[in-house]
């Protein structure tokens, strides 16, 4: 499923294992705050659920961390359910464990679920949106889901090899159906 997805799109499939993805810059345009040159090493912040945890999270965050920014994850703390079969403990080990995986300067910490994100004039920090390049575009943790649901491999060219067996693991295990 996900494959015809990709290829209805022109990105060849193999090209997305996370060995060989190209983490393309994002269109990025800042809503406030002025551009910083973090000599002081401060975090960049992303805040979702990540259920799972894929390579369209992890090419965004590595906007980031390749520029040498260290990164603060936060996740959501959300009860289970079908759009969200993942505890949050479960969610914040994946991700924990990818990024150790490829030793990257990333904390992880779970926050209350939250309504809205909101910020002030003269915040002191930027505040980014980033648009994601086509090849990554199209990747949907609801399709991976399915894709699971339905036992077509295919999402495994979607989510990191260090965190694939976690991701079966913990939906064999979860009383939710998917």
């Amino acid at each position: 499923m996900l494959s015809v997805i990709a290829q209805k799109r022109g990105v060849r499939v193999e090209n997305m294992a996370v060995a060989s993805v190209k983490f393309d810059r994002w269109k990025s345009q800042n809503h406030g705050g002025s551009p910083t040159t973090n000599a002081s090493k401060k975090y960049a912040i992303f805040v979702g659920r990540y259920q799972p945890y894929h390579q369209g999270h992890t090419s965004l965050i590595m906007q980031k961390i390749n520029q040498g920014i260290p990164v603060l994850i936060m996740v959501r703390d959300i009860e289970p359910d079908a759009k969200n079969p993942f505890t949050t403990e479960q969610t914040v080990e994946m991700i924990e464990k990818f990024h150790a995986a490829h030793s990257h300067d990333v904390k992880v910490m779970i926050i209350p679920d939250i309504e809205s994100v909101n910020y002030g004039r003269g915040v002191g920090y930027e505040i980014n949106e980033f648009t994601p390049p086509e090849d990554i575009g199209f990747i949907s943790a609801t399709k991976i889901r399915q894709s699971i649901k339905d036992s077509n491999d295919d999402w495994k060219l979607l989510v990191d090899k260090s965190i694939q067996s976690d991701v079966e693991k913990h939906l064999m295990e979860s009383a939710i159906e998917l």
